[in-house]
């Protein structure tokens, strides 16, 4: 049973974020899929198994199941190409707990073709305030998480929130994000979910699901180049269509194995 250990969102090993992917030449059951997962103990391990012409997807975390996975679901579009397991470069549909994915390549970029994630504007609960440490700027709620903005891209990098904290709030996650001051960027986040059993995920594609609606509304326009400031660092480019969110990355190979179980 093949393994591969991606890292995902960059073209540079150790940075990026890592995902292992598992190539399974026969179904197994989600009890066996989590103990994998918690064995290699990566932010997620992502499970590939070809069905009816094509890819089932499924993505654990060292602790539950995921319903989405972006880093995940690019590792697993990677491994296919590279490791020779469709042509080179065609595309890819994933059938998920989140419905049909789809990956492409387009300029030497791959693309995620995902749901986009609404949300609402909610004030700020004192626990959240204690949690992150900061006042926020404004704060919003999707089905899965927060997504706080502050004033500067500064306070996104120094943030040193209370993990015990964000555990206790009811949501997957918080993302802390603010316009960026490089020029490089068009925004920067971060993501943090204890509640998956990732104290701070390095490149969160699902956050980006909110991220790219949230910062439309803002600055008024469609595609963004986009980096979260985790301490491994990842590049992702974001480019809303109607109610999807089209998200594209790089991804190199870091290990090729076997599993024996």
């Amino acid at each position: 049973m093949k393994i591969f250990l991606i890292n995902a969102f960059t073209d540079q090993p150790f940075t990026g974020n890592p995902a292992a992917v598992c190539v399974l030449p026969e179904s197994k059951d989600a009890e066996w899929m989590q103990k994998v997962a918690k064995e290699i103990n990566l932010p997620t391990t992502a499970f590939l198994e070809y069905t009816n012409g094509g890819f089932s997807l499924r993505w654990f975390t060292p602790t539950t199941e995921i319903p989405l996975c972006g880093h995940g679901t690019l590792a697993s579009a990677y491994v296919l190409w590279e490791m020779g397991y469709i042509k080179a470069e065609h595309p890819v549909s994933f059938s998920t707990k989140s419905g049909i994915l789809t990956a492409t390549v387009k300029n030497g970029w791959i693309e995620l073709d995902f749901p986009s994630a609404p949300d609402h504007e909610i004030t700020a609960s004192d626990k959240l305030i204690k949690a992150l440490g900061v006042v926020p700027k404004y704060v919003e709620k999707n089905q899965l998480d927060y997504i706080v903005e502050v004033e500067s891209e500064d306070i996104v990098k120094n943030l040193t929130p209370d993990i015990g904290s964000i555990a206790q709030l009811p949501i997957r996650g918080v993302i802390v994000t603010s316009r960026s001051s490089s020029g490089k960027f068009d925004f920067i986040s971060r993501f943090f979910s204890p509640a998956q059993g990732i104290v701070e995920d390095a490149v969160t594609g699902s956050a980006h699901c909110c991220l790219g609606p949230y910062w439309k509304r803002r600055l008024n326009k469609d595609e963004f180049i986009a980096y979260q400031a985790s301490a491994r660092g990842g590049m992702i480019k974001v480019k809303m269509s109607n109610n999807r969110v089209l998200l594209s990355g790089k991804a190199v190979t870091v290990l090729k194995g076997e599993l024996f179980v």
